[in-house]
């Protein structure tokens, strides 16, 4: 191949560059990284997510009779309840109608589910033989178990508290493969109150880490690239303020929750005992917030209508080739 079959090449790579690239001069030359990042943040959460799919159903009756038969032996669980999803908001599957309960702040509410059971009443045995017990059959059977977490409190018999009773609380966590058991042992003696309280659920799926990561990548690689563009777009354009603006916005939308989440969740985590790290959008601040992201996004669509419809100048790119 000649050097003149491969000038017009070279032209065409460069261009594509340039216009998909490195960002304007200006503004956008700290919105857009951070535009990316955030963007691959975001994209990553969405392929985790997608990735919990391959998670195997949550425990059913009969596979959670079984464990809970064993653990705690004596105690009356009666019926087991099961999820209808992976996820749930508010104990229901993720439908059209729950849509404005995730969008107007009761996000935090969309959460993995669980198989769960409880004994009411009084304890049968004190309250620390039943976590005696439990842990050592959960100890005999491969589970992996954790310090426990006790707590005191006072709970009162009436309205007016006439009688005072100091309650101990004990959260016991365990894991075997993929299945993870919460407990919740009260020293509590009232007729209508639980005094013992179980819940099951899956730990995330081996394919969640890969797929949030290399999510993330792709996703903050074109986020690279589309920003880029958009910025070198509206270059010496009169669109170039506005769509600065919105894309500020949206940046700073996108990223606030992250400052409050975060710090939260690793507080939360190294706090108590946790088999398995909350999902990866949780320290994203989302759904609780996901206002500012919807929000960030119409701002991010409308630049990109503004880029879009902008005229190309033609004769300055012709100069810079």
């Amino acid at each position: 191949m000649s050097v003149s079959d491969t000038a017009p090449a070279t032209r065409f790579a460069r261009r594509l560059l340039r216009r998909l690239g490195r960002p304007a001069r200006g503004s956008a030359v700290a919105w857009v990284p951070l535009a990316a990042v955030v963007c691959g943040l975001f994209t990553g959460a969405l392929a985790s997510r997608a990735a919990w799919e391959t998670s195997r159903p949550q425990p059913d009756r009969a596979e959670a009779a079984a464990i809970l038969t064993n653990v705690f032996p004596g105690h009356d669980l009666g019926e087991i309840d099961t999820p209808p999803a992976l996820f749930v908001v508010y104990g229901h599957a993720l439908r059209l109608s729950t849509v404005k309960t995730l969008v107007l702040g009761d996000g935090g509410e969309y959460q993995e589910s669980a198989t769960g059971a409880g004994a009411l009443g009084a304890p049968p045995v004190p309250a620390e033989q039943i976590v005696t017990v439990a842990r050592e059959r959960l100890t005999s059977t491969g589970w992996r178990v954790y310090d426990p977490q006790v707590s005191d409190r006072v709970s009162c018999a009436d309205k007016r508290c006439a009688t005072p009773q100091a309650v101990t609380d004990t959260a016991l966590t365990a894991r075997r493969g993929d299945t993870i058991l919460n407990a919740s042992i009260s020293s509590q003696t009232a007729v209508d109150a639980s005094y013992l309280s179980v819940e099951l659920h899956r730990a995330p799926p081996p394919l969640v880490v890969p797929a949030g990561v290399l999510g993330t990548v792709l996703g903050a690689v074109a986020g690279w690239l589309v920003f880029g563009w958009v910025s070198r777009r509206t270059e010496g354009r009169r669109s170039r303020g506005t769509v600065n603006g919105l894309m500020g916005v949206a940046t700073v939308l996108w990223w606030l929750p992250l400052p409050l989440s975060v710090p939260s969740l690793l507080s939360h985590h190294l706090g108590e005992p946790h088999p398995a790290w909350h999902p990866y959008w949780e320290w994203l601040g989302q759904p609780t917030a996901s206002l500012f992201f919807l929000v960030g996004a119409v701002c991010v669509l409308l630049a990109l209508g503004l880029a879009a419809s902008t005229r190309r100048n033609t004769t300055s790119e012709a100069t810079a080739d």
